[in-house]
């Protein structure tokens, strides 16, 4: 009967961390973990189809003081966002198809616009990532206070304690959060499809105005006049709600074989009903003249929950809708937990970030980079009180730089394909859908800056600078690396001489029994270094005792063996300190013994439960430590450890 390994009954063994992330899963098993579209699109769409309850509510907001007369600009203004929605479709299809290997922005620039510009794209698509998260769930929490403003007080712990459920679920792997996610994404399509299927239905019959099942704040007259200023503000804060657009094509290596087939097909789902709920949403708050109210205050309603309520009432229909929409706000971080870690991963590699980042976890996923975003959206959250009008001027920078630079980048990858005349005409439509995509982003991306600045987007203009440093110095940090430890040189085996190994001991035990009898292996020349009157009031006859044990149970034993017995240095501590007589001894066999090597053999206890640590003395981690602040190439560490048993 085979006899399972050591490794095999650790990874099978019930732990808590079994129970919570589930169990560690091989290699091997990562294409069973792949994901298809019904998984997809709850995977990598919830970003862009949540934003169409906030990106919608955005633009209106900044629309407030125009009054009623904001009803006629919603549209034109969806227009616009709905064109420039049409434009990425069309253009991240291409670039799935070109990078079918995480063709994201970062991806792209590296490969086409050089270094700094895949970096700055690679900035840019973190910060989106993590405001991702942070607007997701402050939006859906302020979903669930719309419905239940006795709710309004706990906002942030709503915030905090949702993100710490989508972390957990993402530790667990993306393909049981794609299930996981899959019954509330079908949901909110169902419901919210529903109600606007009801509204327009309604609105139609009434002429295109409708009576309201639950009476609307009322709006009131304007104390603005209709201006080109505010409605760029509103064009830009209404394109938050295609800030999830480029999930697909940077996590394309997420889809089971055709990858680029189901990435295709996902990203066309999303755009298909992202595009229907933001037209339908624009349509009905014109219809039932519906507009934002400031969620700072107790009785904040949100434009879905004053959309549903005019439409449906408050009865089963709209708690339903508004359930689902409060899931998959708060789970569109999801779609963040899928890219940024894939994201990181590739900077990683590249030795930009922490090569930590690129590790694979217990459950097939990049740990780092899951709790990197969750401990950065948390901070960001805590920052702002979970209040997403605070949030939303921060976000959509950092996703339409990383358009601008992707589109860029992909115009000069097809002028770089080879002149073939066949294809040629293909290529150059190819090259021109993403040149107009690069311009119109880049122009939204002015608008968005220009109109944003002064609200917040200066944070994330500072930030993106800060994040190229960083990058910069880990690089230059690994670069530093490998050009001290690469060797080109073949192993040196002329002159070899054994080391002199020296053994700090306290007295005679089973550690240092450990220590010499390893230290015999290595050379014959073995010395014992014993500190005395360390703890100041040390008895008279303390050397004569330490050499009366060494030459019973060392020289003795030794000498019969025929071996060269360790020498025993006895050194007196004047001040009761340790770390300087050891350093000023092994110094000393340095000089002794120019040629050779030292090796200090430090025998450790090691505890078994935390709280035996503050039991027992730290001398050997200091003495450890001390060592290796000293950078002594001729000096080599040992740690041996002795292990405490109950």
């Amino acid at each position: 009967m085979a006899v399972p390994s050591a490794s095999t009954e650790a990874a099978n063994r019930v732990s808590l961390l079994n129970v919570i992330l589930g169990r560690r899963l091989a290699s091997n098993e990562q294409k069973g973990h792949k994901i298809g579209v019904l998984t997809g699109l709850p995977a990598l769409g919830l970003d862009g189809l949540s934003s169409s309850a906030y990106g919608p509510e955005a633009a209106l907001t900044v629309l407030v003081p125009l009054g009623a007369a904001s009803l006629y600009c919603i549209g034109p203004i969806t227009l616009a966002i709905l064109g420039l929605l049409t434009l990425l479709y069309f253009s991240y299809r291409q670039t799935i198809a070109a990078y079918p290997v995480n063709g994201g922005s970062y991806t792209v620039a590296r490969e086409n616009l050089g270094t700094w510009a895949s970096l700055l794209a690679a900035s840019a698509l973190m910060i989106d990532y993590v405001l991702t998260v942070a607007v997701g769930i402050s939006a859906g929490v302020a979903a669930l206070v719309s419905a239940v403003p006795e709710l309004y007080r706990f906002t942030l712990p709503l915030c905090l304690g949702m993100l710490a459920l989508i972390t957990l679920i993402n530790l667990r792997g993306t393909a049981e959060a794609g299930v996981a996610f899959a019954l509330p994404t079908y949901l909110f399509i169902a419901s919210m499809g529903l109600v606007l299927a009801l509204g327009v239905a309604k609105a139609v019959a009434a002429g295109g105005h409708p009576h309201a099942v639950v009476a609307v704040p009322s709006l009131g007259t304007g104390r603005e006049a209709v201006g080109i200023w505010v409605l760029l503000r509103a064009f830009a804060s209404g394109c938050t709600a295609m800030t999830g657009v480029e999930a697909v094509s940077n996590g394309v290596s997420a889809f089971k074989e055709p990858a680029v087939k189901n990435a295709h097909r996902t990203l066309t789902w999303i755009i298909a009903i992202l595009a229907a709920l933001l037209g339908g949403i624009a349509y009905l708050a014109r219809s039932y003249q519906v507009g934002a109210m400031n969620q700072e205050k107790p009785n904040y309603q949100s434009v879905i929950s004053q959309l549903t309520g005019a439409v449906v009432g408050k009865g089963a229909i709209y708690y339903v809708t508004i359930v689902s929409v409060l899931a998959v706000l708060c789970l569109s971080a999801n779609t963040s937990f899928v890219d940024f870690p894939r994201l990181c991963r590739l900077i990683a590699k590249d030795d930009f970030l922490p090569r930590g980042f690129a590790a694979v976890g217990r459950r097939l996923v990049y740990s780092v980079g899951v709790l990197f975003l969750a401990a950065s959206a948390g901070l960001l959250l805590t920052a702002f009180g979970g209040i997403t009008d605070k949030l939303i001027p921060l976000y959509a920078v950092g996703a339409f730089l990383a358009f601008t630079l992707s589109q860029a980048g992909m115009v000069m990858h097809w002028r770089k394909q080879p002149a073939d005349p066949g294809p040629a005409r293909g290529r150059r439509l190819k090259m021109a859908v993403n040149g107009v995509g690069a311009v119109a982003t880049a122009i939204a991306l002015v608008i968005i800056l220009l109109a944003k600045f002064i609200e917040g987007a200066w944070i994330t203009i500072l930030a993106i600078p800060v994040m190229l440093t960083l990058f910069k110095l880990v690089h230059r940090h690994y670069v530093l690396f490998e050009k001290q430890v690469s060797c080109p040189q073949p192993l040196d085996v002329s002159d070899y001489q054994e080391p002199v190994v020296l053994v700090p001991m306290r007295g005679w035990d089973h550690p240092t029994r450990k220590s010499l009898r390893f230290g015999m292996l290595l050379s014959t020349d073995v010395f014992a270094l014993h500190l005395s009157n360390l703890e100041g009031d040390a008895a008279e006859d303390e050397a004569a005792r330490v050499r009366q044990d060494w030459a019973e149970r060392v020289e003795r034993p030794a000498r019969a063996a025929g071996l060269p017995p360790p020498k025993l240095q006895l050194i007196r501590t004047p001040f009761r300190e340790f770390i300087t007589p050891l350093l000023d001894q092994i110094d000393q066999f340095k000089r002794k013994f120019p040629h050779r090597l030292v090796a200090v053999i430090i025998p450790e206890v090691v505890e078994k439960h935390w709280w035996q640590a503050v039991l027992h003395s730290r001398r050997a981690h200091r003495l450890r430590s001390a060592l290796r602040k000293r950078e002594d190439y001729r000096v080599v560490v040992i740690d041996l450890p002795w292990f405490l048993q109950e």
